[in-house]
């Protein structure tokens, strides 16, 4: 394919102020794929996925979002609310010049995605979420309904108050990465899949920016769910995916049984045996594998 480059190249996307940093591959005339990583991840998370899926003849955009690595992370807390992620993601559609992408996101990055295909429809020709599923808008308000579910140590209701999360969190940034990524590796993860400069590679960037932008997330929990009271009778008509692991340790969070509240087109749902939460680092060929079979029936419907 003429133009086509297959190991990832940085652009950067200005938005309202906001400059996203954005892993690129593909043929740039080649239909869209957009990849949103979670907390607390980078666009380097997709790095066994760009690769494949620009070789299978997509135009790949990974962002490292707003808050994370080399992007901007804006000092407001409403900075961070779900209109301007989603937003985001939109946006580098309008910097590429295209009309629709197949959006692909991962733990955060599958809300942001989810809530995408509900709030600019007309955007999304398709769209997969990994380790988070497609979950209806709560009755009631997200902080409210953790305190009454998980009581008052959940880690959500930890990250609230602004700085202290932030503090503890950097004040040993190997030790945290180090912790989270053990503490939600499912116990069939194959030994490796996490190699030291990998590791280190996010050690570097959180020791950069800390951890605040990355909080400031959870921290419009609250305040994404007073701004989309539509959202209780808007659902998803594209076809859609999920992918989980079935040794994640945050699905006791999660009903992935309500999936179909929210969605109303085409579903998928798949779990990997074994597989914990990091699951396209954990076992990147299943994830690729099943990533290409869904964009090939996207295709071809």
């Amino acid at each position: 394919m003429a133009g086509t480059v297959l190991a990832p190249t940085e652009r950067f996307v200005d938005r309202d102020g906001v400059r996203l940093r954005v892993l690129e591959a593909g043929d740039r005339d080649a239909p869209v794929v957009i990849l949103a990583h979670g907390f607390p991840e980078l666009a380097y998370s997709w790095r066994h996925q760009i690769p494949v899926l620009a070789q299978a003849g997509y135009h790949v955009l990974a962002p490292d979002q707003r808050g994370y690595g080399g992007s901007s992370a804006p000092e407001a807390v409403e900075a961070y609310d779900i209109h301007a992620l989603t937003g985001d993601l939109v946006g580098l559609l309008d910097h590429v010049g295209a009309q629709q992408a197949i959006f692909i996101g991962h733990d955060w990055g599958a809300l942001v995605v989810w809530h995408t295909a509900l709030l600019h429809p007309d955007r999304v020709r398709a769209v997969a979420g990994l380790s988070v599923p497609p979950i209806p808008r709560a009755r009631s308000r997200p902080t409210q309904r953790w305190q009454e579910k998980f009581g008052e140590d959940f880690y959500m209701l930890r990250f609230q108050e602004p700085g202290k999360a932030d503090a503890e969190m950097a004040a040993d940034v190997a030790s945290t990465m180090r912790g989270t990524f053990h503490n939600l590796t499912g116990p069939d993860a194959p030994p490796g899949w996490l190699r030291e400069d990998e590791f280190d590679h996010y050690v570097t960037e959180f020791s950069r920016t800390g951890f605040t932008g990355a909080l400031n997330w959870y921290r419009n929990y609250d305040r994404n769910w007073e701004s989309t009271p539509a959202l209780a009778d808007t659902r998803i008509v594209v076809p859609a995916l999920f992918v989980g692991g079935t040794a994640d340790p945050i699905g006791s969070t999660m009903n992935p049984a309500r999936a179909r509240e929210v969605v109303a087109g085409p579903y998928t749902e798949i779990w990997i045996e074994g597989a914990g939460h990091w699951v396209q680092q954990e076992r990147p060929d299943d994830v690729n594998r099943i990533l290409l079979e869904f964009l090939r029936d996207v295709e071809s419907s």
